[in-house]
């Protein structure tokens, strides 16, 4: 990779685009991978390019509070991630998320209401991170796939890349208040097209989704050792 992010268009509400947004995004963006590799031996593998523009869900195993900052340093575009609406109470911290794209998901209201923000955001042409564990993991294994995405995907009409992250656990567990220096892998699995979205139901593409995710998540650790 040789640059910050290409500053794509999102869509739905937010300042991600803004002049400060933009300038906020790159400098992190540099800053932190420097980072990411020098600390966390960060590594990443596509199965191929991701669409430089358009909605798409980035689907991901969740391993640690590390994973949105290694989806976004590993990608040429830019990445918006969910983010609780009370995160947006302290109004320095709501400008920094609101710059960075995040899409604020009030998790007291309905399941419905959470995903239309998402399809929205996916609409207007937004790459949106889905962590369908729901969860990070409390021991470093892939947990059980939700269904939640899976509608979205449907009514969004955009395609799925499975991304499969290993290692951050070990940096980062629930139980350690700070990250410790480690080795991570990511691995971008070949993407589920919308039309072969179309043609499944929803049991289906949570299925086909949760294979891509086993697959890329042993292909991760014999990467990495």
């Amino acid at each position: 990779m040789s640059g910050a992010p290409e500053q794509a268009p999102a869509g739905g509400p937010g300042g991600g685009h803004t002049r400060f947004g933009r300038w906020l995004y790159s400098v992190l963006w540099v800053l932190c991978r420097t980072l990411g590799v020098a600390v966390f031996g960060v590594r990443t593998r596509f199965a191929e390019p991701l669409p430089a523009r358009g909605g798409l869900i980035v689907l991901s195993s969740h391993q640690s509070h590390l994973d949105p900052l290694l989806l976004g340093l590993a990608c040429d575009r830019r990445l918006s991630s969910l983010a609780r609406s009370s995160l947006y109470r302290f109004k320095p911290f709501g400008a920094v998320i609101t710059a960075l794209d995040a899409v604020p998901i009030d998790r007291e209201a309905s399941a419905v209401t959470a995903m239309k923000a998402v399809i929205r955001r996916l609409e207007g042409g937004a790459a949106v991170i889905i962590f369908p564990e729901g969860t990070r993991t409390p021991d470093g294994r892939l947990g059980e796939i939700k269904s939640g995405f899976a509608l979205i995907a449907k009514r969004a009409r955009v395609p799925i890349v499975p991304v499969a992250i290993v290692g951050a656990w070990e940096c980062w567990p629930k139980t350690r208040r700070f990250p410790r220096p480690g080795r991570i892998r990511v691995e971008f699995g070949p993407i589920l097209r919308p039309e072969e979205i179309a043609a499944l139901d929803e049991r289906a593409i949570v299925e086909a989704c949760a294979t891509r995710l086993a697959t890329l998540d042993s292909a991760a650790r014999a990467a990495r050792g």
